[in-house]
């Protein structure tokens, strides 16, 4: 018996929230679990600082991508063995690039990504090319492996219909977090009929298709996946946690470009102020890691690092008012001088946040990222476009909805101790 054929004398199964249990029977599944880089995802929340929003919000990146291993392993087990368009032979490829997808994500990873212009699939490759445990194990498998996983997430692999199952409109990884984040932050909205969706996928070419008996159930998991962007992901107080987040990182990349002398000297960023983070210093990086810099960072001289770091760790967050960029420039503008005049650097202190989501869309060549559609197979084998035959998915098909804030700290603005009047004009175009 082959690595890549042996399975384990005896069945492991994880419990899970979500799916109950997580079945592993493949050795190599296995021992990819077991890997440094599998178990450093322990230490990455699955949804940044949403816990300071919702407190259930806990879980990591491990429990994800657990979960999207187990939805691909019952997708295939249960619905495409023995059917036509299906090759066997792509089964535990398939299940590797599920359990690996999000295996280079970083600590807080959007807002950690934007600072220091990084991209977490690149890491996601680099882990799983690189000189790691994971490719160790994907190598006993053979030695093209580990680059037929990597193509697999990169959306670059030869066959569309594996890619498919991983990343498209209606994927395991979107059918994992949209339940699995209703479950621990408590809200209903990212609930739907999985089960019913996994018995009517059928493999068919170059794509997942869906029996369209069961199209209702796909307009349930697009309208869950639309609740679930504006009432949990771009919740506004989770935004003001991100946008703290990310000015206590551009301060302290500042300070260091500046010479200036930490308390608590950050060893671990570095090679990330200089933007020449190794593959090996980039899996040292977790939450805990950050959290104890932030935890220490509340200490020190500068005003702004110090005060943006216990703002974080206590959670006393910037306030915010809708905000839109065409009619309010001028009022922004304004703000930004008399925040000055306060002693209030706006650069840290006055931020525009924007949220933008395109619930679904059909297929439009040649765009930056081009969105596989969702399709649905006939009674007459005819396959057709989602929107098409949906109107709830027409009706929101293309649609991108964009929302704007100005965030700012209200605490700040109500010391009436100093520059009170300039403080109270800024309070009056705010509306406070």
């Amino acid at each position: 018996m082959s690595y890549a054929t042996e399975k384990l004398s005896e069945e492991k199964v994880f419990k899970d929230p979500v799916h109950r249990y997580v079945h592993v029977r493949d050795r190599v599944v296995w021992d990819l679990i077991g890997t440094m880089e599998f178990q450093r995802l322990r230490r990455i929340r699955q949804l940044g600082t949403t816990y300071l929003t919702f407190h259930g919000a806990e879980h990591s990146r491990l429990n994800h991508s657990l979960g999207v291993y187990e939805i691909v392993r019952r997708i295939i087990d249960d619905g495409f063995e023995g059917r036509p368009d299906w090759n066997p032979d792509d089964r535990l490829l398939c299940l590797c690039a599920a359990l690996l997808h999000d295996l280079g994500h970083g600590p807080f990873s959007h807002s950690f990504e934007k600072v220091f212009h990084l991209d977490h699939e690149d890491f996601t490759q680099a882990i799983i090319l690189g000189d790691t445990e994971v490719n160790a194990v994907l190598r006993n498998v053979n030695k093209n492996f580990p680059k037929d996983v990597a193509e697999v997430i990169a959306k670059t692999y030869k066959n569309k219909l594996v890619v498919s199952m991983i990343s498209s409109q209606i994927d395991a990884d979107r059918m994992d977090y949209l339940q699995r984040d209703a479950y621990f932050t408590g809200v209903s909205y990212g609930h739907f009929d999985m089960e019913r969706i996994l018995r009517v996928m059928r493999p068919r070419e170059d794509q997942v298709v869906i029996k369209s008996s069961g199209m209702h159930a796909v307009e349930d998991y697009i309208m869950s996946r639309y609740q679930m962007y504006w009432q949990v992901y771009f919740h506004p107080v989770t935004r003001s946690a991100e946008v703290i987040l990310t000015k206590i990182l551009h301060r302290a990349k500042q300070l260091y470009a500046e010479n200036y002398t930490f308390k608590y000297q950050p060893v671990h960023f570095y090679s990330l102020f200089d933007e020449k983070i190794s593959l090996k210093d980039y899996i040292k990086l977790d939450e805990a890691v950050i959290m104890y810099y932030f935890q220490s960072w509340q200490e020190e001289e500068d005003s702004i690092l110090s005060d943006l770091c216990r703002r974080f760790m206590n959670r006393n967050l910037f306030k915010y008012v809708e905000f839109n960029p065409n009619k309010q420039m001028m009022d922004l503008m304004e703000l930004t001088s008399l925040f000055k005049k306060a002693g209030i650097d706006p650069a840290y202190y006055l931020v525009v946040d924007s949220s933008s989501d395109l619930p679904y869309d059909f297929y439009r060549p040649g765009e930056e990222e081009e969105r596989l559609p969702i399709h649905l197979v006939m009674p007459n084998g005819e396959v057709r476009e989602l929107s098409r035959e949906s109107e709830i998915v027409d009706a929101i098909s293309g649609k991108r909805r964009t929302d704007h804030k100005l965030y700012f700290p209200l605490d700040m603005l109500e010391d009436v101790s100093t520059k009170k009047s300039t403080k109270n004009k800024i309070r009056e175009i705010l509306g406070f």
